[in-house]
């Protein structure tokens, strides 16, 4: 398994409003929840099914949240995905691994590290 698009750790701070995930190669994701909630890649929230394998632009993160959001659980979906659920209901976006990746903030030049 690519340890780029290996997840060892994923944590949520609702107070900080971010997503992080830890990847095999050492790298640390930072997520705006908001930003990953926009990005959601189901059918409903990608605008239909002829929109569907559409990558988000990382620039999502740019743009201020709209609403303070709420992950209620996440669970891992095999060894390629997570699916989150939201405080909203939502549950249907199943997230890649090399979607979220792909997605980084740090590594798209949108937020710095912090260290």
């Amino acid at each position: 398994m690519d340890p780029r698009i290996f997840a060892s750790e994923i944590s949520v701070d609702h107070q900080e409003q971010t997503l992080t995930i830890k990847w095999g190669d050492g790298h640390a994701s930072v997520y705006g929840l908001d930003g990953i909630r926009r990005a959601c890649p189901c059918v409903e929230c990608a605008g239909g099914h002829d929109q569907m394998g559409q990558e988000a632009d990382p620039a999502i993160f740019k743009q201020p949240p709209a609403q303070t959001r709420q992950i209620t659980s996440m669970q891992e979906m095999g060894n390629y995905a997570m699916q989150i659920f939201w405080g909203d209901g939502h549950d249907s976006g199943i997230y890649r691994w090399e979607y979220l990746r792909d997605l980084c903030p740090i590594e798209n030049g949108i937020t710095d590290s912090g260290s």
